[in-house]
């Protein structure tokens, strides 16, 4: 527990900005995401979009953590069997698509961090259920936290959801605390066991982004040391909001004005503080 932030005031409003502002990029690209468009395209629009119209900075540009080569764009986009890290490129998207854009932007030295799946044109049956299945577990995992719960309790819930539906849990990546640092302590697992880990507290950031595959767990990287895909082809969705710890339970922090909307089990609002 030592190792894990609690935001001051100051700190928690510089992140319901950065988290805004992120959320809003995921906004602006929506109507782009269609049959012809490069991910490269959708890069270079978001890219634009963050520095000329908000002036953040996009916070996985030439990010380069130990043993890794400097990221070279601004977003991520994941696609079909592509779990996470995607690079943008030449690739063009087509009908029946399924894509994940995250999006992590800085402003005042506050990261902000989501990502939603997007439809290109009709999505297939299995596209949908599997991208509908990891909202619910996303959100899922959401409802958990309050003060005194355990990340566990998190990770159980997600795990119990996915699995129940036939589709697995990525184990090598997790959602992480968040402020001034892009990841930082908690880890936070998609999967587990009720009342272990860490106990939450009131001042705590972090994301919770499960990654779930339609067939196995298992991953492979792929050569450019990066994308991430599913061993077995299989489809995979993730979805990411960051969230605050408050006194009475958590406070969605990446809102903006056509965010999806929760899930109807969902009692508690994602209000923002104005």
């Amino acid at each position: 527990m030592s190792n894990i932030i609690i935001k001051t005031a100051a700190d928690i409003e510089g992140m319901r900005v950065a988290g805004r502002l992120a959320a809003e990029v995921l906004d602006y690209i929506t109507p782009f995401v269609k049959p012809g468009v490069t991910t490269g395209e959708l890069d270079r629009l978001c890219h634009e979009y963050m520095t000329n119209v908000q002036g953040s900075v996009p916070a996985p540009l030439n990010y380069c953590p130990p043993g890794y080569t400097p990221y070279p764009k601004a977003i991520c986009t994941s696609l079909n069997d592509v779990i996470c890290h995607g690079i943008p490129g030449d690739k063009a998207l087509k009908s029946g698509d399924a894509l994940n854009i995250d999006v992590t932007i800085i402003k005042d030295g506050y990261h902000g961090d989501t990502s939603r799946m997007f439809f290109v044109g009709p999505p297939s049956i299995l596209a949908r259920r599997l991208t509908e299945i990891t909202y619910e577990c996303m959100w899922l995992g959401i409802s958990k936290i309050k003060p005194g719960a355990h990340l566990g309790d998190i990770g159980h819930v997600i795990q119990q959801h996915a699995e129940k539906a036939g589709y697995s849990v990525v184990r090598e990546f997790c959602g992480h605390g968040i402020g001034q640092v892009f990841h930082e302590e908690p880890q936070v697992l998609h999967y587990g066991r009720p009342g272990t880990l860490d106990v939450l507290q009131a001042g705590m950031i972090f994301t919770v982004e499960p990654m779930i595959n339609a067939g196995r767990r298992e991953i492979k990287e792929m050569p450019d040391g990066w994308t991430i895909k599913t061993k077995d082809r299989s489809l995979s969705a993730q979805w990411e909001h960051t969230v605050l710890v408050t006194e009475t339970g958590y406070e969605i922090l990446t809102v903006s004005p056509n965010m999806p909307a929760p899930p109807a089990f969902i009692t508690q609002p994602a209000a923002v503080t104005a």
